[in-house]
């Protein structure tokens, strides 16, 4: 893979900042698993030469006009390899309240932790496996399905994860079966002191026809190393199927954490995407769901707690593509400090798109004066019988019910706490399952608690 660079980059690009990356490249990827399958030879070369003419994205790219990456260009990432083998857990995170095992994965800067990991639980038939062991059990599931719904083309950041493709969870949930145990995928960041750690795990989850699963992604950080965690995620709903697929991001605060899931839901189909972001230093979740099939179904909803210096942007873009499709999405901040959100989210209307359903809503808290939210919501509507709509609105805690709860022998803290946590308690309620539910709750009163 030789490196390449356009003359003049597309505006809102830096083609420069790609140079320390692809110089990692060239230090591992003679080690990346698969060199011998043409079709993902190809896959990583049309990642680097995209990754190479791109560079990372620039405030003047508008979908990037609220985050900068600046800072990643100036630290010298090395590639992770092997860096968090010793260490050991004691305790890894759940949602099982009796902390029973069930099937996991676990991944320690991006590298499958086979000792850890379980498929215990799962119906004859199903795969849940880890990326570098798949390309040579189910090497031809994998062909069919990777870099067919998140493209490299103008998304640099999945570009460069293409290009360093190498491991990440799989899951295969084949035709009319439904998964009864919660399937846990665990990523940790460990990074190392020398310098700075970056790893781009990869994922693929196909449900077929008719298929049910639930899945839980962790994200933790061990000590205070910088990492730099770039994702993504692909996600295939077939017709009739559910996926239900939620994610908690508790990364210290010395991390990168970078992140894209791309889902294609057939016919019938549910996808049920939640994210609750509290770590990283800076983070970015994009979600992009695309209803490819009528009467699909689509929830893209989220809560998002940071403070001190902390920067949280989420993305989504929901593309009705066929008739009769319902999506929903609820996200709600609470921002503290110097902490700042980003909430861009995009609804697009396909001209053959009838019967629509569409609904978006993004509410803000901010306990400071220096805390700060930019939020744009958008609708782009080629039908014309439709029924969509956005909101968003930013406030603070209201005084009236403080004096009311304080009033009644609360004090102020507790009283902050009550009210904080019914604002996100809507968001919450989107999260179908309620073992998860009451686990990310939890999430929430640790956080407050935490102050």
């Amino acid at each position: 893979m030789a490196t390449t660079t356009l003359t003049k980059a597309p505006r809102g690009y830096d083609p420069a900042a790609a140079k320390p990356f692809l110089e990692q490249l060239d230090r591992v990827k003679d080690g990346l698993p698969g060199g011998g399958l043409s079709w993902l030879n190809d896959l990583r070369s049309q990642g680097h030469d995209r990754f190479a003419a791109l560079g990372l994205p620039t405030v003047k790219n508008e979908s990037w006009r609220y985050t900068n990456l600046r800072a990643l260009d100036k630290l010298a990432f090395q590639p992770a390899a092997g860096t968090g083998e010793a260490v050991r857990f004691d305790v890894l995170p759940t949602v099982r309240a009796d902390g029973a095992t069930g099937p996991r994965l676990v991944f320690v800067d991006g590298r499958f932790r086979a000792e850890l990991s379980s498929t215990a639980g799962l119906p004859t038939g199903v795969e849940l496996l880890n990326l570098a062991d798949a390309l040579t059990r189910k090497p031809d599931l994998v062909a069919e399905h990777l870099g067919r719904i998140a493209a490299p083309d103008d998304q640099p950041l999945v570009a460069l994860n293409t290009a360093f493709l190498a491991d990440g969870p799989v899951l295969h949930v084949p035709r009319g079966v439904t998964v009864d145990e919660t399937i846990e995928l665990v990523f940790v960041s460990v990074g190392t002191e020398a310098l700075p750690t970056a790893f781009h795990p990869r994922g693929l989850i196909v449900a077929e026809a008719e298929s049910r699963a639930v899945i839980v992604e962790h994200h933790v950080g061990l000590g205070s190393c910088t990492t730099l965690s770039n994702g993504v995620t692909e996600v295939f709903v077939g017709a009739g199927a559910s996926v239900h697929h939620y994610k908690v991001q508790r990364e210290h605060t010395e991390s990168f954490h970078l992140s894209h899931t791309a889902a294609r839901v057939a016919g019938k189909g549910i996808y049920d995407n939640f994210i609750l972001t509290i770590g990283a230093r800076l983070s970015r979740n994009e979600v992009n769901s695309v209803l490819d099939g009528e009467d699909g179904d689509t929830h893209v909803s989220g809560a998002y707690m940071v403070r001190g210096g902390q920067h949280v942007d989420t993305t989504t873009f929901i593309d009705h593509a066929k008739p009769c499709c319902t999506s929903r999405e609820v996200y709600k901040g609470v921002i503290d400090d110097q902490a700042r959100a980003v909430f861009q989210g995009k609804i697009i209307v396909r001209p053959n798109a009838q019967k629509t359903d569409g609904y978006q809503q993004n509410r803000a808290l901010l306990l400071s004066d220096t805390a700060e939210i930019d939020s744009k919501p958008e609708l782009e509507i080629y039908a014309d019988d439709v029924k969509c709509s956005h909101g968003a609105t930013v406030g603070e805690l209201d005084d009236d019910q403080l004096f009311y709860l304080r009033a009644r022998g609360i004090d102020k803290d507790t009283a902050r706490g009550l009210l904080i946590g019914a604002f996100l308690s809507e968001a919450l309620e989107e999260i179908a399952e309620e073992g998860v539910r009451d686990a990310f709750q939890s999430y929430v009163a640790n956080w407050q608690n935490a102050r």
